[in-house]
């Protein structure tokens, strides 16, 4: 008996402490899911308040910390919050939690984010300036990432040749990226970065076929490209410009970048957790139009970011949860994109069905992955009502696919699972020989614009393999149609030309 108990109390100690050390994994795509972590988030107040212990790392393939600093004196790497982000004096040890998440999620990449807005450019525009700075940097940068275990580094120096940059900032740059990545290179380090997505910073800033050459992944900062600045109420982030003409827009950004010598699966779309506030100038305006409708110079803030024209998706997903509120919800087709109206307030911004969209944008052009700035504002304590409309667009699309003529002879080919035997991996089956979709079941209470990117990820990848099928058959078709049909237009002509210039011959 004494044995029994033995061997159980073995038994037991022995599945405890594999559970304990159980690892798990990420997102069921191979899309890169580039996380930004913003350490400031941790001093928000009340419920805005983020630590790393707030995420939920199987949403992401890639954590990014930001950020790192320059010092400007000695060209190294630094930290810019030594108290958040290091263990000394009693320090709350930002670098070791977050590196330390890959033990129970190995599938992880965990890099450190130097730059960003505040950070300026003038510094960098020195650093890169010479090989001696660059080197100190390099070298300093090597130190940095042994030291606390980070597995590479992302560049996010905004911009070469714009902010008190200088126009040979652009061919520095690459110079950078590629002395970098050639010290990388025996280590494994990750080299990335953080790429402006207006029209004229990628023409002033980035020798794009370069630094494709360089870089593992190319973060394209897709958002921005309206707001208070303007004068006029604008989408943050719209897919598609206002005219044939307007270069501020997600689809233009991407066209930018490829046709500019980027390889799409190096290009990973930045998607914002967060939207642009305005105040209308004339209050009693009736209805609001993006680049029409005036507004103040600076927009309202939210409880939890506290800056002026900007509210973070959790702020606002609060705003319509709350049942005593008085927005009313709108949609611009044009650009794809969600706004609120309350008398004189208006806030544009992303939501489920718009960052569904954009994944699907994603998808067809074959990008790398998709990119969020930044995880922290999403609604991570899970405090708002889930959105019902996220894949609104993916069910028009299937409905159309479902009756079309060809969809039967694909479906022969396409060896789609039976519905009765679907898995959480497929969404879309066949039923009675017909095309069935069943959608993403939510499986978060928190996060859920993080979730929408992965679900809409699998849908998208799903229905371009359906769809490219349909076009597969329809090519085919009309090859065999084209060898079929007599020579009609252009190719009767010919012919009658040969003739006529047969019997010429013949009569001289």
């Amino acid at each position: 008996m004494a044995r029994r108990k033995s061997l159980l109390f073995f038994i037991v100690c022995a599945m405890a402490s594999v559970l304990d050390g159980q690892t798990l994994g990420g997102p069921m795509h191979d899309k890169a899911v580039v996380c930004y972590v913003a350490s400031w988030a941790a001093y928000r107040p009340g419920s805005g308040a983020f630590t790393i212990e707030n995420l939920e790392p199987a949403l992401c393939t890639h954590l990014v910390y930001s950020f790192a600093g320059l010092d400007a004196d000695k060209m190294t790497i630094k930290s810019l919050d030594p108290w958040q982000d290091l263990e000394v004096d009693y320090g709350k040890g930002g670098y070791k939690r977050i590196v330390g998440l890959k033990k129970r999620y190995p599938h992880l990449k965990v890099t450190i984010a130097i730059g960003g807005w505040n950070e300026g450019s003038a510094k960098y525009s020195a650093m890169a300036g010479t090989r001696e700075n660059r080197k100190k940097f390099i070298d300093s940068v090597m130190v940095f990432l042994d030291q606390y275990k980070f597995d590479g580094l992302d560049l996010d120096w905004e911009y070469p040749a714009r902010r008190d940059g200088r126009p040979e900032d652009k061919q520095n740059f690459v110079e950078l990226v590629r002395e970098l990545s050639e010290a990388f290179k025996p280590r494994g380090y990750i080299l990335t970065a953080a790429l402006g997505a207006g029209k004229d910073t990628m023409e002033a800033a980035y020798d794009l076929p370069k630094l494709s050459r360089y870089l593992d992944l190319m973060h394209m900062m897709c958002y921005d490209y309206h707001g208070t600045w303007d004068g006029t109420v604008g989408a943050n982030a719209p897919l598609r410009g206002a005219h044939e003409d307007d270069v501020l827009s997600v689809e233009f950004t991407i066209k930018y970048m490829i046709d500019h010598g980027v390889s799409p699966y190096k290009l990973v779309l930045g998607l914002p957790m967060y939207g642009r506030t305005f105040l209308l100038k004339e209050p009693g305006t009736p209805d609001v139009e993006f680049g029409k409708t005036p507004a103040q110079a600076a927009g309202f803030k939210g409880p939890y970011t506290g800056e002026a024209g900007f509210m973070g998706y959790n702020e606002i997903c609060e705003e319509l949860s709350n049942a005593s509120s008085k927005w009313t919800h709108h949609w611009h087709d044009q650009s794809a994109t969600p706004f609120l109206r309350d008398g004189e307030r208006v806030i544009s911004y992303d939501s489920a069905r718009s960052i569904a969209i954009k994944v699907k944008e994603a998808n067809d052009y074959g990008l790398g992955g998709l990119m969020v700035w930044s995880i922290d504002t999403d609604d991570f304590r899970g405090n708002c009502e889930k959105e019902t409309d996220a894949y609104i667009d993916f069910v028009e699309r299937f409905n159309k696919l479902r009756d079309d003529p060809v969809m039967t002879e694909a479906l022969k080919t396409l060896n789609l699972p039976d519905t009765s035997r679907i898995s959480k991996r497929t969404h879309y089956s066949v039923s009675n020989g017909k095309l069935h979709l069943r959608l993403p079941e939510s499986q978060y209470t928190n996060y859920p614009l993080m979730e929408t990117i992965n679900d809409a990820a699998m849908l998208a990848i799903e229905e371009k393999r359906i769809t490219d099928e349909i076009e597969r058959i329809i090519r085919e078709n009309e090859i065999g149609d084209d060898k079929d049909k007599p020579a009609s237009g252009s190719r009767v002509a010919n012919s009658m030309a040969v003739l006529f210039g047969c019997l010429m011959v013949f009569r001289l």
